[in-house]
């Protein structure tokens, strides 16, 4: 996973944003002007201090990205920011409530079909431990998964939503932020 290009990728995929009218209509004008939906690197000293107060060491692909922008503007049309070192926070922290009203769809599919072969959905058992990494935007949001990792420490990435039947998962940041990119430009094209 180390040694991706996250400038390079990261100044296309700007460019492919700032030119799809929907997008840009919602960025500042100096946003447009400048072509870069990022922001200025993170620190050392800022992912550290994300990193001490979270108790966690985040993972590689996640740092080289905040080392190249610390959050990003609209991934496309679902997520509208990805949090900053300082923003970052436990999904448990501000959405309780929503950890709780999954737990009780989960509950009563379960309940309403006694012959399935095991919970409804296992994002239940994880989303009390997920990192939040974006805000939440047309009912989505951007998590990583401590609790599953690949045998070089990435963390599962996921894009969590009210409106898929459960997260759609990644074996990594930079996974989904591919993966982000992709369907972008695919709901794009087809409008």
């Amino acid at each position: 996973m180390a040694g991706f290009d996250w400038a390079s990728f990261l100044a296309d995929w700007s460019r492919e944003l700032i030119a799809c009218e929907d997008i840009a209509r919602k960025l500042p004008s100096e946003v447009r002007a400048s072509g870069w939906l990022g922001y200025a690197p993170a620190s050392k000293e800022q992912i550290g201090s994300a990193e001490a107060r979270l108790g966690r060491t985040l993972p590689v692909s996640y740092r080289e990205f905040l080392t190249v922008s610390n959050g990003w503007r609209a991934t496309g049309f679902f997520i509208d920011r990805m949090w900053s070192t300082e923003e970052i926070e436990w999904f448990r922290v501000r959405h309780h409530e929503w950890i709780a009203d999954w737990n009780l769809g989960v509950a009563a599919y379960d309940a309403s079909n006694p012959n399935a072969p095991g919970p409804a959905d296992d994002d239940a058992q994880y989303l009390p431990s997920a990192l939040e990494i974006s805000e939440v935007g047309d009912s989505a949001i951007n998590l990583l998964n401590p609790l599953v990792l690949t045998g070089d420490g990435e963390w599962q990435a996921w894009f969590f939503s009210n409106w898929n039947p459960g997260s759609v998962r990644h074996r990594s940041f930079r996974e989904m932020m591919e993966a982000e990119r992709k369907s972008f430009i695919f709901v794009r094209d087809k409008r």
